[in-house]
């Protein structure tokens, strides 16, 4: 994606607020045209007061009342126009970019297993934060400052070949110079952002990984070689990150000269006109004030384009993500599943996860309501990924897997995922209460249920040790609790939803023999 291209879809992402964008915008371009009438009305007063003196005559102030009252008033405008924008460009810019974390987190929740499988959730979160704060930065700064400096460069530019067409064609041609050698900047620095930012998420990616497995690090004494590895990455990103900010400190600093440049150059040639007879001292105090106004809109133009090259790769991975369709999606019009019996059958199922080696191969198999039945094998041989196709967390690429008769795959899948109770192997518990870990399938149950269902899971004494009881906080994925703790809060969780298909993927391996009996027969008076 070209960085114009990506430029405007990121305006595109302001959805519902483009109509008050389109408002910021207009007060911007009238904003650049008031920015243009100061010193064209300062030139004018030097020329009133420089014509009223050559007559022999002293310069009153009813002279120039008028031009200093049209002064006031373009000033008074700016001030007015100045504030609105900043407010509802403030406004703007933090409503859309909470708008679009929400979406882009409710979208990353859809994507399959698989994908989260592959990319770790710290880029995952890391793309998250960081595109929506680079998007809400370039919003704001775009209706702030850079839409009223890019109006004024090539809208109001050429006005000034009507004023004076040699000082305009002067003045053009000395922009597009330094216009150029900031385009010149762009293609030499934009591979190497890129590069750059590819280390910023691997840096994310450790940082993550090394903070969600501190046990692991402390009890192999592996915080000196986990630093060490962190700290290679982070010489790597400055590495790649040095040619880059010498680029950029080149062109900042001739930015900066073309001011002084552009004024000396106006100056010159506008005496050598004024020589001539072809200008007067208000032209060229008038086009001195253009080239100080134009480049000072240019050196924010440069600092605009700067962020934006920084953030690009930035929001290129944001997109990536928002891009990436989910594996499994509903059909269209696929209708409600209703309250299922729980007949299911699996009709020579075939899934492979990389199109080469079979997952999954011709699995026909038939569980009738009530019915318990256990998916045997070796590691690896496929028992979860069976389990999960039932769920749909991804679909087969041969077969059908049928509920009640019905192919699931027609059914909408939320319907379908209402109706399954999952215990996964290791179990998932949020950082959160026991009394919110119960409820996520179950959103209205009472106490009396979470009792209810964690008394079956042989979770009583579990509860009775918490000192907070439902609302005790588990900690990061229920690291407060032991392994058998967290595993009957799961299978409390499937319980208390009360589903007609209950999956157990290798629910109680962390269970003792004597609770594992309790539980198995509490299982099956459900």
């Amino acid at each position: 994606m070209s960085l114009f291209a990506l430029y405007a879809r990121v305006l595109g992402e302001l959805g519902p607020e483009r109509r008050l964008g389109l408002i910021l915008a207009l007060a911007n371009i009238a904003l650049a045209a008031a920015a243009f009438a100061e010193p064209m009305l300062f030139g004018a007063l030097i020329d009133k007061l420089t014509s009223v003196q050559n007559a022999g005559n002293r310069p009153s102030w009813s002279d120039i009342n008028l031009l200093i009252a049209a002064w006031v008033g373009f000033g008074l405008f700016n001030i007015a126009a100045g504030v609105f924008v900043a407010l509802f460009a403030d406004r703007l810019a933090h409503r859309r970019r909470l708008a679009v974390m929400a979406n882009y987190f409710e979208h990353a929740l859809t994507l399959p297993l698989a994908y989260h499988t592959q990319t770790h959730s710290g880029r995952v979160l890391k793309v998250m934060l960081e595109g929506t704060s680079g998007m809400w930065a370039l919003w704001l700064s775009f209706f702030r400052e850079h839409c009223a400096s890019f109006v004024a460069l090539f809208i109001l530019l050429p006005f000034t070949l009507w004023k004076n067409w040699q000082l305009g064609l002067l003045l053009i041609f000395l922009v597009v110079l330094f216009g150029s050698l900031t385009a010149y900047v762009l293609r030499k620095t934009d591979k190497l952002q890129s590069n750059v930012e590819s280390y910023h998420s691997s840096l994310a990616e450790r940082a993550s990984d090394a903070l969600g497995n501190v046990p692991v690090i402390q009890s192999f004494t592996r915080i000196e070689a986990e630093v060490r590895g962190l700290r290679s990455t982070i010489t790597s990103l400055l590495e790649a990150q040095i040619p880059v900010l010498t680029w950029w400190a080149v062109a900042t600093v001739a930015t900066r000269a073309s001011a002084t440049l552009t004024v000396l150059s106006i100056f010159v040639v506008g005496t050598w006109l004024l020589m001539q007879g072809q200008t007067t001292v208000g032209e060229i105090v008038t086009f001195m004030g253009f080239a100080t106004m134009l480049v000072g809109r240019l050196e924010q133009i440069v600092a605009f384009v700067n962020f934006i090259f920084m953030q690009a790769p930035k929001m290129r991975e944001f997109f990536e993500v928002v891009d990436t369709l989910p594996a499994v999606r509903d059909l269209p019009g696929a209708p409600d599943a209703g309250r299922l019996e729980g007949r299911i059958t699996f009709d020579d199922v075939s899934f492979s996860y990389d199109g080469k080696r079979a997952a999954v191969a011709d699995v026909s198999f038939e569980v009738m309501p009530g019915e318990t039945i256990a998916i045997v094998g070796s590691t690896g041989s496929g028992k979860s990924t069976t389990l999960g196709l039932l769920h749909r967390a991804f679909d087969p690429q041969s077969g059908r897997i049928l509920a009640d008769g019905r192919d699931i795959r027609e059914m909408s899948l939320l319907s379908l995922r209402r109706n399954i109770g999952v215990v996964f192997q290791e179990p998932m518990l949020f950082a959160r209460s026991i009394r919110e870990n119960l409820t996520v399938g179950k959103p209205d149950a009472t106490d009396a249920e979470m009792m209810e269902a964690l008394d079956r899971a042989q979770a009583t004494e579990v509860m009775a040790r918490q000192p907070d009881g439902l609302d005790t906080i588990v900690g990061e994925r229920g690291r407060t609790l032991s392994g058998g703790e967290r595993q009957r809060l799961s299978i409390a969780r499937a319980l208390l939803k009360n589903p007609p298909i209950l999956i157990l993927d290798e629910a109680t391996s962390a269970l003792d023999a004597a609770t594992e009996v309790k539980l198995q027969k509490a299982l099956d008076e459900v």
